[in-house]
């Protein structure tokens, strides 16, 4: 027999949203355009490079730049075991309630578009950026050691990436207006399709916590825990990474301090950024 769950209507709503805000790489997002490199990417909110004061202007835009085009490359990453997961809780789905599974399948089918615009920015970015960029993590491999934790455990971490991407774009893109102009526009559109899919992760990891035993849950929120240390590791990577990058094109030197400097500002940030 297929049944309704008592989130139907919230699933409903999900897809009536989804069809309202749905956008398309070229068209809406992209659109002809390039990034501005005489603007900042990251901002300062999130990029903290006013503590860095020995930094001209032009070198904490180019550091906002080398952290921006992270930004977009960790994105895409998380994406990858995001949507697979999806699609393994919508197949659960399939003869049961045809509206959730609309919905998860409508999530799927947007985060494979974010990890495709995600992987056109950084084809754009690595035109026209300096050679050396390193990206430190490979996205199926993250995605198959993700996965090997619970559904519990996955849906906590992939809502807690959607929160905390909400909370970014509010509080620090939104407000920025000497970004350059794409992209925001990229984390304008993103965040107006990941709102709707925090809807649909709430639902689900309440669906999936009702199944669980005061046991299970406990172990699922060690997995949790293991799960996000696993994520400040790659963060923590890609943040030397992004260091060693930005002293090597910054097209001047530094003092040993100042670049001791430069990394120790870093590292929090990923921290900072995968936390707030």
């Amino acid at each position: 027999m297929i049944t309704s769950t008592p989130h139907t209507e919230r699933y409903a709503k999900v897809i009536e949203v989804s069809k309202r805000v749905r956008w398309e790489i070229d068209r809406d997002v992209i659109r002809g355009r390039g990034f501005d490199y005489g603007k900042t990417f990251l901002p300062a909110g999130l990029s903290l490079v006013d503590e860095l004061g020995f930094l001209s202007p032009a070198d904490q835009r180019l550091l906002s730049q080398v952290q921006g085009r992270s930004y977009a490359y960790m994105f895409g990453l998380v994406e990858r075991f995001i949507a697979a997961k999806v699609m393994q809780v919508a197949q659960a789905k399939a003869l049961d309630d045809q509206v959730a599974l609309e919905a998860l399948v409508r999530m799927t089918d947007e985060e494979l578009k974010h990890q495709a615009l995600f992987r056109r920015l950084e084809a754009m970015m690595a035109a026209d950026m300096p050679a050396g960029y390193v990206m430190t993590a490979d996205a199926n491999a993250v995605a198959q050691a993700v996965l090997g934790a619970s559904t519990w455990a996955v849906l906590a971490l992939t809502l807690d990436i959607e929160l905390f991407s909400q909370a970014h774009y509010r509080a620090s893109i939104e407000p920025d207006a000497n970004l350059s102009p794409l992209w925001k526009d990229v984390f304008l559109f993103h965040w107006r399709e990941e709102s709707q899919h925090a809807i649909l992760e709430e639902s689900e990891l309440i669906e999936e916590e009702a199944k669980l035993s005061k046991e299970q849950r406990d172990a699922a929120v060690g997995e949790l825990i293991t799960l996000v240390g696993a994520v400040d590791g790659i963060l923590q990577a890609q943040a030397a990474a992004d260091a060693a990058y930005f002293k090597a094109i910054a097209g001047r030197a530094f003092t040993a301090d100042e670049a001791a400097r430069i990394e120790q500002v870093l590292a929090p940030i990923v921290h900072h950024v995968a936390t707030h």
